[in-house]
């Protein structure tokens, strides 16, 4: 038996569906949030410029960090989120921390509604969801830190301590959530992975079994056919007949060979293959009805095979039988009806590991997505329907 090869492909961005949604996801999001916040946060800081705020410390560190944030959300969305941009982010954002007193007005510090405290606020959030958790948990730290140092440097250490506790709430609450998301989504990510080697597996383990079914079918209809009907004196031995189904047997392996190792799916012509089928079978009396009839290449194999194995099966069991070929084209479908007036059999008595019906004529309809009827009695011969359609 041939060896079967499956081609696997390397994992991708596709074999982890929830780890590249909570990736785009969690690059969208925080891209959005700099940008707006350092969008709006340049408006409010520039609209309130009272003393002791510096405009000549101001106005450069507004274009500063309104730059940044344009960037930012730029470099996230077209390249991702890596450390340089979250360490770009909180030095940023630790320095406009340490730099209050001379940046807000004293009368907007109060109430945690400053444009850099928003600003602290969007870095430790965006921290969370973009480093891991070593990393981003310090780094928030520093920022709310560098935050509590400016407020009171400014005079107001209750607007420090009140958003401190509100910084580091973020911080805990913003860690926890995504360290669960990545938990969850790693596990269903590792689950889609087993699913997709099982089916792997499966589809390794399917192909070798089809084929394995193939080749079975193959020698069933040829040389284990020919050796049953020398068994059975169907066939004298040192007959012409004999030699010719040798042959006939022989060419067909190899062209099977043949076929395996170039297949096509060309047109080939159905009525053609059956023509050559019944020359195989010189010892049967057939009257066969066999228009044009182009069909898939695969499908005029199928179909010519399951006829030759139920022919084969004729001079078994009915070598006086009188048989008819019948091929049509019905619509879309093709049918191929072979009956012949021998003794018949019952079907429900064949036994499950008999080859002939199951897999030679079944099997190989199956497999093409065709069906196969078999109608047969004590004494009432056999009629058997094979059906393939093109209509999808």
């Amino acid at each position: 038996m041939s060896a079967v090869a499956v081609t696997t492909t390397p994992p991708t961005g596709h074999d982890r569906p929830a780890g590249s949604a909570f990736g785009l996801v969690f690059t969208t999001l925080p891209a959005l949030l700099r940008l707006t916040c350092g969008l709006v946060g340049a408006v409010v800081a520039l609209t309130v410029r009272t003393p002791p705020v510096r405009v000549s410390l101001l106005l450069p560190a507004v274009a500063l960090l309104t730059a940044w944030s344009v960037l930012y959300a730029v470099r996230a969305l077209r390249h991702g989120i890596g450390p340089a941009l979250v360490a770009g982010d909180v030095a940023l954002s630790t320095a406009a921390g340490l730099l209050i007193p001379w940046l807000v007005a004293p009368e907007v510090l109060p109430g945690e509604g400053s444009w850099i405290a928003v600003l602290a606020s969007a870095t430790v959030i965006n921290t969370q969801a973009t480093a891991p958790a070593r990393w981003s948990v310090p780094a928030s730290v520093l920022v709310t830190a560098a935050y509590t140092a400016g407020a009171y440097a400014a005079g107001n250490p209750a607007e420090g301590r009140a958003h401190a506790v509100t910084l580091l709430a973020q911080t805990g609450c913003a860690a926890m959530m995504t360290g669960v998301m990545r938990r969850r989504i790693g596990r269903a990510d590792r689950a889609f992975a087993d699913y997709q080697r099982m089916s792997r597996e499966a589809l390794v383990a399917r192909t070798a079994r089809e084929a394995e079914r193939r080749h079975n079918r193959d020698l069933h209809d040829t040389v284990l056919a020919t050796l049953t009907m020398v068994g059975l004196g169907a066939v004298p031995p040192g007959s012409a007949t004999l030699r010719s189904r040798c042959a006939t047997d022989l060419r067909t392996l190899a062209a099977l060979a043949e076929a395996r190792s170039a297949p096509g799916d060309g047109p080939a012509r159905l009525d053609e293959r059956l023509r050559a089928v019944l020359a195989g079978h010189p010892e049967l009396t057939v009257h066969a009805d066999l228009p044009p009839c182009p069909v898939p290449g695969p499908v005029a194999e199928a179909l010519a095979a399951g006829v030759a194995a139920a022919l084969s099966n004729v001079t078994r069991h009915a070598p006086g039988a009188s048989v008819t070929l019948r091929l049509a084209r019905v619509g879309g479908t093709v049918v191929v009806e072979l009956s012949d007036d021998g003794p018949g059999f019952d079907p429900s008595a064949v036994p499950a590991h008999r080859y002939g019906l199951r897999e030679s004529v079944r099997g190989r309809m199956a497999a093409i997505g065709g069906r196969a009827t078999i109608g047969s009695a004590p004494g009432a011969g056999t009629r058997i329907r094979l059906e393939w359609s093109d209509v999808h």
